[in-house]
Formats: structure tokens, sequence, C-alpha cells
């Protein structure tokens, strides 16, 4: 049982010692739990369900152990990445120019793509301006695509 539970690991971590930490846990978890399992079904499928199931909250803990909370005044910078250019005069000039970019798009592309990049969800987008949502996301696709070329250089 030990190589399928470390042949499916692998597939969900991507790396040995991970690999091998998750069949640890998994059988020790089995192990502790021995009396919960049914006579006559198939073990393999319970074990793979424990190793499915500790992958999976691990995965979630580490999300949120590596979740960010902002408690500063200033909210205007709550949703940018760390390192998002405005702290160089060449990254907020940078910034300044993307805005009079788009500002430039005709107002059918401009306001989806600007309510996405504010973190609107595109069934939102599509509510708020009643339109149909495969349009929204085509819009926001062609905004992106647009921008992509006109700002190639900046690479």
């Amino acid at each position: 049982m030990q190589g399928n539970l470390l042949s499916f690991a692998l597939k969900l971590t991507l790396n040995k010692d991970e690999a091998q930490d998750l069949v640890q846990d998994t059988t020790l978890k089995a192990l502790r739990n021995e009396e919960k399992f049914a006579e006559n079904t198939n073990f393999k499928g319970w074990m793979l369900t424990i190793m499915r199931n500790i992958f999976i909250n691990n995965y979630r803990k580490a999300a949120r152990e590596n979740t960010v909370v902002d408690s500063s005044e200033d909210l205007f910078h709550i949703n940018l990445s760390q390192d998002s250019g405005l702290a160089s005069p060449d990254g907020a000039f940078t910034v300044n120019e993307i805005s009079s970019i788009i500002a430039k798009f005709p107002a059918d592309y401009r306001e989806p793509f600007s309510m996405h990049v504010a973190g609107y969800k595109y069934e939102e987008i599509a509510e708020r301006l009643s339109m149909p949502l495969g349009t929204v996301k085509s819009r926001i696709f062609f905004t992106r695509k647009r921008l992509r070329e006109i700002l190639k250089d900046y690479r």
C-alpha cells in the first residue's frame, strides 16, 4: 500500500520530501482511526481519501497563514501587491501612464475592465452594467490583450 500512497502523494505535492511526509501523516491517521474502517470495503480508497483530505487541510492552513491583514488607515493600497512599483518615482509614473492609456479606451471596454481590476466578479459586473456575462468576459479579455500590446516595451 505504501507504493500506491507515495505515488498519489507525489501527484499531489510534486515534491518527494513533502510526499513522504504526507504518506507518514496518512499512515498515522489511518492507524489512529483503525476502528472507523468498515470491513469488506475498499481499503485503498479509504487510505487515498484520508491522504487527499490531509493534503487539502494542509493547503488551506498554509493559505490562511500566508494571508496578510492590512490594518492601516490608507485603504487605497490594500489590494496592491507588496511590490506594486508605487515606491519608486518610475513605478508611480508607470501607473499613471497605464491609467491614462486605459482612460483612452472606449467606455464599453474601459468600464468592465476597471471594475474587474477593482475586484468585482464577472457576474457582478454583468449585473451592474446590464450586459451578458460573455460580453463582459470578452471585453475584459480584449482590453487586457490591447494593454499588453501597447505596453510590451515595459516588460
